[in-house]
């Protein structure tokens, strides 16, 4: 039977966390009844809703809330599957113990090995997830095997899904990254996870991916290359069946290689656009791709590209210090990638007779080694400034290294614009600091939100931008780390240091209070002793 929150007795305090202790009590079943009850009252309200979405410009601030308190129930849902999946697979993992043990009594027999007791259970718990929830096998699997590193070595993520600071296919795409990692070792990045997710909170998919590499490179720099040769073992080509006659073709290569063929696509479609063929950018890119790979006659011809790749020159001698490398139009790699490329670059360039070695482009074609610096804490690119309107070609790329892709909230589009945050007309400089890449679309950003502005003091926090959009909404973006964020040092010198931390104000408040009924008792009381010592 559903327990109401309105039911309980008002004495106990908090309704709703009375409601969460009633159903722990009650188990399961009282579980199962209350998430059912509320399923069916939503269901109803999805499928008849009368008058309860009539459109009203009055009532667009209370959509909105709506649609805000969809989105935290929906988290929190999917930590609740997360650790009903996981009860489910372990109870059946002691189903099948006890039934062997007990079956081995009556039989004299041997009971299974516990491998053998372990797989069995999770080929069950696959089937019936699979079955449940209408997914492949294959894909209830891989969902159980993220759910199960969720509950179990990452309780910081599961949190962060529970209270919707995070979606559930952050969470699941996270998880299924840590993989590798041992469960202290996830433990280990799950905590250093947690402590950059203020800093993503505008962030998209690819910067999440990102930041989860570097992480995952910290807790096991060890593994870096050993599982980088693993991932290049598994290079391979599918086509899958796409809907109206078409199809996809996808090819798992190197990061360096995929960078290069999308620049080289990108470039062939621009040349044509630019001669006035009238197909789209994409269409020209597809095109282009079948007919070189067929061989017919519109193929594209062989061309010399220039790739930036970014890599500290910790991690150019000795990758084990974790840090990562970035491909231009990519994002992060790991650093024995691009080393294991660069080697083939100068061993070629070293070899007799290196003026043939790249064939008739050999003599002008070089790796060529630029040197950058980052922000000593916020860990991304810094750079030089100009007083054009139009951003100079070399300060565009550098801001395209710098942002990697879109700085749009949670858009991972390619860069296509170089744009200034404080508008150009408005009187805003054409610099490093006022630039951002953005997408066409993002790049519409006057008409599209109520501001977007520069925050924070860029010598310590580096570069944020904060969009609002025009129902209040906040996001703030900044550029991906070259090199991990300096993390914060405690004190030694000064107490005062600390004072901005969460735990602090809150101590403080505390001790405020303590203070205020300190002097109130002594107001009342004539007999009152010396004064309060500071604390």
């Amino acid at each position: 039977m559903f327990v109401n929150a309105q039911a309980l007795d008002p004495a106990s305090g908090d309704p709703h966390r009375a409601l969460a202790d009633a159903v722990r009590s009650r188990g399961p079943q009282a579980l199962a009844e209350m998430v059912g009850d509320g399923a069916f009252a939503l269901r109803e309200l999805a499928l008849r809703p009368h008058q309860l979405f009539t459109a009203d410009a009055a009532f667009a601030g209370r959509y909105r809330e709506v649609m805000g308190v969809i989105h935290e129930l929906r988290s929190a849902m999917d930590a609740l599957e997360a650790r009903a999946v996981t009860a489910f697979a372990e109870s059946l993992t002691l189903k099948k113990q006890a039934e062997a043990r007990a079956c081995a009594a009556h039989e004299e027999g041997e009971v299974p090995p516990t491998r053998t007791l372990l797989r069995s259970a999770a080929n069950e718990a696959v089937r019936e997830v699979s079955m449940l929830i209408r997914k492949s096998p294959a894909s209830a699997a891989h969902s159980l095997a993220s759910q199960r590193r969720l509950v179990t070595d990452m309780p910081e993520m599961l949190t962060a899904l529970a209270s919707a600071k995070v979606t559930s296919t952050v969470a699941h795409a996270t998880a299924r990254s840590f993989a590798p990692l041992s469960p202290a070792q996830r433990r280990e990045a799950d905590r250093e996870l947690a402590g950059r997710l203020p800093s993503l909170d505008g962030a998209g998919a690819q910067t999440w991916d990102d930041t989860t590499a570097a992480v995952i490179a910290a807790a096991d720099p060890d593994g870096q290359a050993r599982r980088h040769q693993q991932a290049r073992r598994e290079r391979h080509v599918t086509v899958r069946r796409g809907q109206h006659g078409m199809a996809t073709v996808s090819a798992h290569v190197s990061a360096l290689d995929a960078a290069l063929i999308r620049k080289r696509l990108s470039h062939e479609a621009e040349r044509l656009r630019a001669a006035g063929d009238h197909r789209g950018h994409q269409a020209i890119q597809a095109d282009s791709f079948a007919d070189t790979l067929i061989g017919r006659e519109d193929g594209m011809e062989p061309l010399t590209l220039d790739i930036g790749v970014i890599i500290t020159d910790r991690a150019l001698f000795d990758p084990r210090n974790g840090d990562l490398a970035r491909i231009e139009g990519y994002g992060t790699v790991p650093a024995e990638g691009v080393r294991e490329e660069l080697r083939g670059v100068f061993r070629a360039l070293l070899a007799d007779g290196a003026e043939d070695a790249m064939g008739p482009d050999g003599p002008a074609l070089r790796a060529t080694l630029r040197r950058m610096y980052s922000h000593p804490l916020a860990g991304e690119l810094v750079g030089v400034e100009s007083r054009a309107r139009a951003f100079p070609a070399a300060l565009a790329r550098f801001i395209l290294w710098r942002d990697q892709t879109c700085r749009g909230p949670h858009c991972d589009a390619p860069i296509r614009q170089t744009d200034h945050i404080h508008p150009h007309s408005a009187g805003g400089p054409t610099c490093l600091d006022n630039g951002q890449g953005l997408c066409a679309h993002c790049n519409d950003k006057e008409q599209q939100t109520r501001s977007v502005r520069r925050v924070g003091n860029p010598a310590t926090d580096g570069h944020l931008v904060e969009w609002t959009s025009h129902a209040g909404s906040r996001r703030i973006t900044r550029p991906r780390a070259l090199t991990a964020p300096e993390p914060p040092r405690p004190s030694t010198a000064s107490p005062r240091r600390d004072e901005t931390s969460p735990r602090r104000e809150e101590w403080k408040r505390r001790r405020l209070r303590r203070r205020r009924r300190a002097r109130g008792e002594r107001q009342r009381s004539p007999s009152a002793g010396s004064p309060e010592t500071p604390a």
